[in-house]
């Protein structure tokens, strides 16, 4: 089983950069594929990915929750949003985003649609 990368991701990218098998890559174009997206074919299931992300974005597949609870102020990014986000990756590189949303303290919304959008990407 693989693991899933959410619409929490805002693409810092250092789930890229010690994934071993590099299994992990950033959807393009952006507004289309906002996130990034972890190739099941490949992927070892190793999770070097997990504590990486600063979003706290990737789970196991069957974990990846139906009901999330915001804290308040998370970002989401999915294709069809249009708030912006700005930022530099881990790497020094320049992050912009026009696909978020933010999330308000006791939100709940599933993240498991991003098991299809996974799935979609790799077809």
């Amino acid at each position: 089983m693989t693991h899933i990368i959410t619409s929490l991701c805002l693409r810092d990218n250092g789930c890229s950069d010690v994934c071993p098998v590099e299994s992990i890559n950033a959807g393009s174009p952006v507004e289309q594929w906002p996130t990034y997206y972890i190739d099941a074919s490949t992927c070892i299931d190793c999770g070097a990915c997990v504590p990486e992300c600063p979003f706290h974005a990737i789970y196991p597949e069957d974990e990846v929750p139906n009901v999330y609870k915001a804290a308040g102020g998370e970002l989401v990014n999915q294709a069809g949003l249009s708030g912006s986000y700005t930022a530099t990756s881990h790497r020094g590189e320049g992050i912009n985003l026009n696909t978020t949303r933010a999330l308000a303290a006791g939100e709940v919304i599933d993240l498991r649609q991003a098991i299809a959008f996974n799935r979609d990407f790799y077809k």
